[in-house]
């Protein structure tokens, strides 16, 4: 009744990277087939720069490449604070060693996060993954990547 195991499948989004300059990181597009559900977790390290901030957005298509990619809807998305949901993911210069969620509840199915930096010229160490829930079949199995 309590395993939580084997009703949810994390999948790499963004490997842990020091970005260095203002380059997107764009994560693994995520396969949805078989999940209704969703939640990108958002880990940063120590963010060296004194003025970055990093935003983020969260695409959706039905295309494996994502060729037909658009934002997610507001309506598609959820965070744990009032704030809207990417604006809650977001983070700066002041968010280190912090964790950062958004869901994601929408109908496509694939779905990827970027997150941008702007005005970052030091070493920001950050990384994601993708939790999938609310699987059509259970147990659930873990994949490697």
């Amino acid at each position: 009744m309590r395993d939580f195991l084997h009703s949810v499948v994390a999948k790499r989004a963004i490997s842990s990277t020091r970005v260095t300059d203002n380059t997107a990181q764009v994560s693994q597009i995520i396969d949805m087939q078989g999940f209704e559900a969703a939640m990108f977790v958002i880990n940063t390290g120590t963010l060296a720069d004194a003025d970055a901030t990093f935003a983020v957005l969260l695409e959706e298509g039905d295309q494996a490449n994502l060729s037909d990619n658009g934002a997610v809807a507001a309506k598609d998305m959820i965070s744990m604070s009032s704030a809207a949901a990417m604006t809650a993911a977001g983070f700066q210069f002041d968010s280190d060693n912090q964790v950062r969620t958004i869901g994601y509840i929408g109908g496509k199915r694939y779905i990827r996060l970027t997150i941008t930096p702007a005005n970052n010229t030091g070493n920001a160490d950050i990384g994601a993954i993708c939790l999938q829930s609310r699987a059509g079949l259970r147990p659930t199995v873990q994949g490697t990547s």
